[in-house]
């Protein structure tokens, strides 16, 4: 409950009001605490004071109880009750704007993001890949960028990976080896991704996040994300959220502490962001939420137990409520103990003590003061919803989807030309040209035939000519020297060896050197080609 005096009214404990100070709403929160304790009722309290006060939020509906925000409540035994405690006469129940989203586009508006926007980090943490495979992800994408091609979908995708994989000697020396296994494996992963209908989600248009922050007549609009079926699929669920928060760190302009923040970011089941992360992306994630308070956002995650959260994580959230926890196990006592050690201390009450003993709308609150420090632990009641308790119906939802400002905006895919389209045509174009030069028969053959006629003569030809010409040279000097001796009747003088004899050695002579320098040439061709 928003209101002049006290602000951002959130709980009701013996020593007064507890509110959240609106500058120092952007300095995130966690809301805490066992199943069926209260923490859904918290989150659409706090949401809904937000709107009051004109800020828009942004939150996960795991069950569909959220979607409520969008009604007028209504008197009941139990708030009548509880009237008197929050010193409250006759409440003013009403609604909140409110757009429904959802990925899948089946139960709101649908929130597409194009491969690129995506980009190699966090489509490998969706797809499960190892360092390797995360390493051949980030080369497709570095040649996409590279030759101007546009990742919208999961089929350009598919696309860059095929042609990364059929030219990966062309990258080999530039990116290194990118292997066929590792492109198979990733290819799978696409498959079994598509399968859990995550195809949806990568498209055109992108989600504009501009949208988040809208107002209407003065309050802040509530974007409810159906996520009853996301959550079935943890990794794509934390991604597609921490993708959302990336596009709004890397989107909104400096602002610093505004006396109130631009939006909210309710991160329900939180504990499913960090299971199986690897200490980069937790460190990413880390960096995000550390400077996204400078850009007016404050995130406030909702989980059963702190220990769910990394420390570095949990030491930044400043607005606490915590409900009921059960220490069954020795595992559940140390959360327990780890929960109230998170508290700066009351001397009224022993924190771990009364976290067990909480009741149901009952928490432990601590609220950053004025100068940003944690305030003293307090048992309060979290103030009950002005608006609707529990799920809308399937007619009010399809009312809410039809009246919504960006109705038609998002609702219909556009598939423009991308790297699927280019690769296609071009993988097209060599047909062809096979086409053109199988048309020409004739001419092929006359061509091929004239090349065969033209060709160099073999190397045994070779042989056979060097032979013949040192035979033929050899009979030629015998021939003469006889011709000489009956003409002048000077006896010529007598060789060691028969004319045959002197044949045979120079028609060998002649053919060793031939073969040996035919040889010689050929072996030198072949390297230099």
């Amino acid at each position: 409950m928003y209101d002049n005096e006290r602000g951002l009214y959130i709980a009701h404990s013996p020593r007064g009001p507890l509110s959240i100070v609106g500058r120092m709403a952007n300095r995130h929160g966690l809301i805490a605490g066992a199943t069926g304790t209260g923490k859904t009722v918290s989150l659409q309290v706090m949401a809904e004071t937000f709107s009051q006060a004109g800020v828009p939020c942004f939150m996960a509906d795991m069950k569909g109880d959220l979607s409520g925000i969008s009604q007028a409540g209504r008197m009941s035994g139990f708030i009548e009750k509880r009237l008197p405690e929050f010193g409250l006469q006759s409440p003013a129940f009403q609604a909140c704007p409110v757009r429904l989203y959802d990925v899948y586009g089946e139960q709101g508006h649908p929130m597409r993001a194009t491969v690129s926007q995506m980009g190699p980090d966090l489509l490998a943490r969706i797809l499960e890949l190892n360092e390797t495979q995360t390493g051949v992800l980030g080369v497709v994408f570095r040649v996409a960028d590279e030759r101007g091609l546009l990742l919208d979908d999961l089929k350009d995708l598919r696309a860059m990976l095929d042609y990364v994989a059929q030219n990966a000697q062309q990258f080999a020396t530039k990116y290194g080896n990118v292997s066929k296994a590792s492109v198979g494996a990733i290819q799978r992963a696409l498959l079994a991704l598509e399968n859990q209908g995550a195809d949806k989600f990568f498209g055109k248009p992108e989600f504009e996040i501009a949208d988040l922050l809208a107002t209407e007549g003065g309050r802040g609009v509530m974007s409810v994300l159906a996520a009853d079926r996301l959550m079935l699929q943890p990794k794509l669920y934390s991604t597609f959220l921490l993708w959302l928060l990336s596009e709004l760190y890397s989107t909104l302009p400096e602002v610093g502490d505004q006396d109130l923040p631009r939006l909210v970011f309710f991160f329900d089941e939180a504990h499913m962001l960090f299971d199986g992360t690897t200490k980069a992306l937790t460190d990413k994630v880390e960096q995000v939420i550390r400077l996204i308070r400078s850009k007016g956002v404050g995130i406030y995650f909702v989980t059963q137990s702190p220990t769910d959260l990394p420390e570095n994580i949990l030491g930044q959230l400043g607005n606490r409520i915590q409900h009921a926890l059960r220490a069954y196990t020795p595992k559940d006592q140390k959360a327990v103990r780890t929960a109230a050690d998170t508290f700066r201390a009351n001397p009224d009450f022993k924190t771990d003590e009364a976290i067990m003993q909480l009741e149901t709308g009952e928490a432990l609150v601590s609220f950053l003061d004025e100068k940003g420090a944690p305030t003293m632990v307090e048992r309060a009641k979290v103030l009950f919803p002005l608006s609707q308790i529990g799920a809308i119906t399937e007619g009010q939802r399809l009312d809410l989807i039809k009246q919504s400002p960006v109705y038609g905006k998002y609702d219909t895919s556009v598939d423009r030309e991308s790297a699927f389209e280019v690769l296609l045509a071009e993988s097209e174009a060599p047909v062809e040209t096979e086409a053109a030069e199988v048309s020409l028969p004739a001419k092929s053959a006359k061509a091929e035939k004239e090349s065969k006629g033209k060709q160099k003569p073999g190397l045994l030809a070779k042989v056979l000519k060097a032979v013949l010409t040192a035979v033929t040279a050899s009979l030629g000097t015998i021939l003469g020297a006889f011709v000489t001796e009956k003409v002048t009747g000077k006896k010529q003088r007598k060789s060691s060896t028969s004319a045959t004899g002197r044949v045979v050695k120079n028609a060998t002579s002649a053919a060793t050197r031939t073969v040996t320098r035919e040889l010689t040439r050929d072996i030198l061709g072949n390297l230099i080609k």
